[in-house]
């Protein structure tokens, strides 16, 4: 899964982290991602040998180095599991990076709002020159606000873009990217004539708008959409059969952004309304991305758009080594936003975060693919293009190495 954050799935959070963190929502390092200007992050992972740790908790700062960098993170309250791992992430990130010269400022921000300004005015006070987190909207607001009138840019891991702007940046997995994704291979495929089924939700109307776009930039059509209640498809699949089903459809691809509790009612209706997967392609976001949603009839054959997965393998590896248990999925943010802080100290003394290098056109090569700031504070990252099979999934467009040109 990925796209949804944990913002908006704070509940899903506290019964199953792992899948509300990809819900959000591959290299192993940080490394240069091309061109003469591109900011060069760091090297290979240094194996690290060091028992494992205890409670993420235990200590209030992470590193000894001269140059200090908040990092923001419910450890109690809601999301504190996974907040938890993320501090681990950046722990990480720190033991793997060479002379990083840094000291983590961690700092509580219990989950909440207040917590978060009393975080970041803590940081601040502290020296700290960059702010990593918070991890929830409402918290990245708070200590945005306080960090940002200071001139200190912040790196956070929301999935709402609505908190980006201009010096608050968004490292995590929004849904955005993965709609231009999985849009450009279907278009890239032939298929130019676009139906969709999309919950009436916070996050379907978000992918709804990026569909519109992003149908629209490869010179598509939308021939229908039909949006429906949660849970309740039944209704707009009828309203939607004579375009989707049938002999001769109207629409080649059928865009279908849902959780996996939604796509199986999806899924029934469609089979029910007479829809065929091999005729009309299914298309989605990365909260495919789930077991549950490869057995589905009416998504044999669908395609959808997430990280690849192979530097999340590697990474786990590391992490369970070092403390003894499985990470969040989301835990990669962390340890890159931390390795990032450590290469650009490395590379570019005293312009190490201004808003110009943070927002290098080239990149940043991470554990999840490449990605890049926006001036404007969202993110751009390279996806890989899966389709489901058989149960299970296979890549059928690898990750680029490197982004193409910002805004296309």
């Amino acid at each position: 899964m990925g796209g949804i954050g944990l913002d908006t799935l704070t509940s899903l959070t506290r019964s199953r982290p792992w899948r509300a963190a990809l819900a959000l929502a591959a290299a192993c390092a940080l490394g240069a991602c091309g061109g003469i200007d591109s900011p060069v992050v760091a090297t290979r992972p240094v194996p690290v040998e060091a028992p494992a740790a205890g409670p993420a908790g235990d200590a209030s700062t992470l590193g000894a180095g001269s140059v200090k960098v908040a990092l923001i993170l419910p450890l109690t309250g809601p999301g504190a599991a996974v907040g938890a791992a993320m501090r681990n992430a950046a722990d990480l990130a720190l033991q793997e990076s060479q002379s990083p010269d840094l000291k983590i400022l961690v700092k509580d921000d219990r989950g909440t709002p207040d917590g978060a300004r009393e975080a970041a005015a803590a940081a601040l006070a502290d020296g700290a020159e960059l702010v990593i987190g918070p991890l929830f909207s409402a918290a990245v607001q708070s200590a945005a606000a306080t960090a940002r009138p200071a001139g200190r840019p912040v790196i956070a891991f929301s999935t709402d873009a609505s908190v980006a702007a201009r010096g608050v940046y968004l490292l995590s997995f929004l849904p955005q990217p993965e709609v231009d994704r999985v849009i450009d291979e279907t278009t890239a495929a032939g298929r130019r004539s676009f139906a969709a089924l999309i919950p009436d939700s916070t996050y379907g109307r978000v992918v709804e708008a990026q569909f519109r776009e992003a149908v629209a930039r490869r010179g598509g059509r939308v021939v229908a959409i039909e949006r429906y209640p949660a849970g309740n498809p039944a209704a707009s699949v009828g309203r939607l059969a004579p375009l989707i089903a049938g002999a001769g459809p109207q629409a080649d691809a059928l865009f279908l952004p849902d959780t996996p509790e939604g796509l199986s009612a999806a899924s029934a209706a469609l089979s029910r309304a007479g829809f065929s997967p091999a005729r009309v392609k299914p298309v989605g976001t990365a909260v495919w991305n789930d077991p549950k949603v490869f057995a589905l009839p009416a998504l044999q054959g669908g395609w959808f758009a997430a990280a690849d997965p192979a530097g999340f393998t590697g990474f786990k590896e590391r992490y369970r080594a070092r403390f003894g248990a499985e990470p969040a999925r989301v835990a990669t943010l962390a340890y890159d936003a931390v390795s990032l802080a450590a290469a650009l100290n490395r590379q570019y003394g005293s312009q190490r975060f201004a808003d110009t290098t943070l927002t290098n056109p080239s990149g940043f090569a991470g554990i999840d693919g490449t990605f890049r700031f926006r001036p404007e504070g969202t993110s751009d990252r390279t996806l890989a293009v899966f389709e489901i099979r058989g149960g299970g999934t296979t890549i059928v467009s690898p990750a680029p190495r490197a982004l193409g040109p910002s805004g296309t």
